[in-house]
């Protein structure tokens, strides 16, 4: 048969953007065909991440995936032989010890397939992000809209007055906004 002889070519793809771009959407939108297509899938997040459910990936408007809820990336590489492609959600919160993860995952010949912010509320590169997207072969970049002007957006504006770099909240916590209206927004909190 065909697909018993098909070759096991690996990859990883990351889906990159600001809160509400549909980061999550578009992983679980992946997900769901490769399952259609008879793939097998192993779907992971941080502990950290339980806004919606401990043990689903969950989109803000309500789509889920069932997931592993890990600590540590290198959980990743105990996934059974069979396994054949792999979602990851809100990577920014993993240590840099996922890039390495996902090589590993992707030189067996697994499909990687990570959503996670690309910048932090300050505008700075998000965690692995950057190391992830530099060794992806495929990087989408999803934009939501600027709930000020609505341009495309590509920042997560924190409307809470916490300093701290992780702060998990929805959209009573962030706003999405255009660069030009984040800026604004910026100088409306630092007077």
């Amino acid at each position: 048969m065909f697909l018993e002889n098909a070759k096991k070519t690996g990859c990883i793809e990351v889906i990159c953007g600001s809160m509400f771009s549909g980061k999550t959407e578009e992983l679980i939108r992946r997900l769901k065909r490769a399952q259609f297509a008879k793939q097998k899938i192993a779907t992971f997040k941080p502990t950290i991440d339980k806004r919606y459910s401990d043990l689903d990936v969950v989109s803000h408007d309500s789509h889920s995936i069932s997931c592993t809820p890990i600590k540590s990336p290198s959980r990743m590489l105990q996934i059974e032989d069979d396994v054949q492609v792999v979602g990851i959600d809100e990577a920014q919160f993993f240590d840099d010890s996922i890039i390495e993860v996902c090589q590993t995952l992707a030189n067996k010949g697994v499909r990687v397939i990570i959503a996670g912010l690309d910048t932090d509320y300050l505008g700075k590169p998000f965690g692995p992000m950057p190391g992830l997207m530099a060794i992806a072969e495929d990087v989408q970049k999803v934009h939501a809209i600027c709930v000020r002007c609505g341009s495309l957006a590509n920042h997560s504006h924190r409307l809470s007055a916490s300093k701290k770099l992780v702060v998990l909240g929805e959209k009573d916590t962030y706003e999405p906004l255009c660069r030009e209206c984040y800026v604004k927004a910026l100088a409306e909190d630092a007077s």
